[in-house]
């Protein structure tokens, strides 16, 4: 397997056959039990009494013991490679879902000549292969634990190579300024009409500019992967359980009349709109002579600095009063609770505010429009978004990086060498993101490029 980047470059790969659980476990009515390599086929023949299969054609089945006993009657599909998730050919077997019996045909595919998949194994074969880059092996676990639309959204843009396509084409220009660069460093003989300095420094200014593009992405990427850390602040008996409790649908936290009754932090999340929110409910925030009142207060404060989002809850019937909280960069929007009673004359004014009733179940859409406007784009952006992960961004901020070293060098007048370390150094970190990016392209490009030697 050749080297790509410090990454196993995708080629096909001859390796054992394997086997696993493709679907949750537990009980279920259906199970998916999954086989992928070169033995794919005899292994669930040998398991079935030798009953052909063709490919991409659900066939039933029995599965057998060692003794001819029926272990359970399963639809296989068969999926001859290099046309499969794995590249590899595949069966997938869909057995009833019960533990016991998809622990038993596992285990009879085990004994037929497969091995336990390890975690990841299939999407790493995929890899492998050259059925998906790096980045869209991520997105499937991605798409998996996906916690609202948005995300999903994301995931399944990611996984279509709405990331990696960004990074290869990146790439691809760089590519072509290194080739450039080499041929002066490795062919001085030959007659190449050389691009000016400008025309390279503007092709690495067009790589620059796309890979800030990708980065940008990176805390968009954070709150729709983790949630946005929602707390909700503001002084006693304003109704700030009451919001945790309808945001959730159901009762939460406890709620009463009586000042101070919440006085830990609750944490819950809930999808709201395309988004997902990791709900803080805060003690309130007033003057105390309680220990653990006072503690309470504290953990509200601190939840505050480190929150994505403070909805500041306060009661419209009473009058405006300051709260304490530190200044931080999160997004704040006021919220006025039991808007269903007269509103006090301090509130008269106030036109940005959100309002609402906890007590009738009211001006929850209004709460959601304002969030998503806060935290998502034009509706039309968000068929082609893509957020980034930590591992892309920091590759990504070290090809930054490594650009604006190779900028200066070629604005220096430096040797054509220390450009091109400079220009490696990024073309590592972006093919560090999907796995794809081989060194021997370089040298390609400049005989395709360049037609060296005729």
């Amino acid at each position: 397997m050749r080297c790509v980047m410090g990454i196993s470059a995708p080629v096909m790969t001859q390796s054992e056959t394997i086997a696993a659980l493709a679907t949750a476990p537990g009980t279920g009515a259906l199970a998916v039990i999954r086989v992928s390599g070169a033995e794919a086929l005899p292994v669930v023949q040998r398991c079935t009494a030798g009953r052909g299969l063709q490919p991409r054609l659900a066939t039933l089945v029995r599965v057998r013991d060692a003794r001819g006993g029926i272990i359970d009657e399963c639809v296989a599909t068969y999926f001859a490679g290099p046309a499969s998730f794995t590249g590899e050919d595949t069966v997938e077997l869909s057995c009833h879902g019960g533990m016991l019996v998809t622990r038993r045909v596992l285990e009879r595919l085990l004994a037929c000549g497969a091995r336990p998949a390890e975690p990841g194994e299939f999407s790493r074969r995929a890899f492998e292969n050259g059925k998906l880059d790096l980045t869209q092996a991520e997105a499937v676990m991605d798409i998996i634990s996906a916690g609202s639309d948005l995300a999903l959204r994301a995931a399944q843009n990611q996984l279509q190579g709405a990331i990696g396509s960004q990074v290869t084409a990146a790439a691809d220009i760089l590519i072509n300024v290194a080739a450039h660069v080499e041929a002066y460093i490795d062919f001085p003989e030959e007659d190449i009409a050389p691009d000016t300095t400008d025309t390279l420094l503007a092709q690495l200014d067009a790589v620059e500019s796309m890979t800030r593009r990708l980065l940008a992405t990176a805390d968009e990427g954070r709150l729709l992967r983790e949630g946005i850390r929602t707390a909700i602040v503001g002084a006693p008996n304003v109704g700030k359980s009451s919001l945790l409790n309808m945001l959730l649908g159901y009762e939460r936290a406890i709620v009463s009349s009586t000042a101070g009754t919440t006085r830990d932090t609750i944490e819950e999340s809930v999808a709201l709109g395309g988004l997902r929110l990791r709900l803080i409910d805060t003690a309130g925030l007033h003057e105390s002579a309680d220990a653990i009142e006072r503690a309470g207060m504290e953990r509200s404060r601190r939840a505050g600095a480190e929150a994505d989002l403070l909805l500041e809850v306060a009661d419209v019937t009473a009058p405006r009063a300051p709260l304490p909280l530190p200044e931080t960069g999160a997004h704040r929007l006021l919220v006025l609770n039991k808007c269903d009673q007269p509103a006090h004359a301090d509130w008269a004014g106030e036109s940005a505010a959100i309002r609402i009733s906890c007590a009738e179940g009211t001006g929850l859409r209004e709460l959601e429009l304002a969030v998503e406007k806060l935290f998502l784009h034009d509706s039309g952006e968000r068929d082609s978004l893509a957020a980034i992960n930590t591992r892309h961004r920091h590759a990504l901020q070290e090809a930054l990086d490594s650009l604006a070293a190779a900028r200066a060098a070629l604005v220096a007048g430096e040797s054509p060498e220390f450009v091109d370390v400079d220009l490696r150094a990024a073309l590592d970190s972006l093919g560090s993101i999907t796995g794809r990016i081989d060194t021997e392209d370089i040298l390609t490009r400049v005989f395709a490029t360049f037609c060296l030697g005729k």
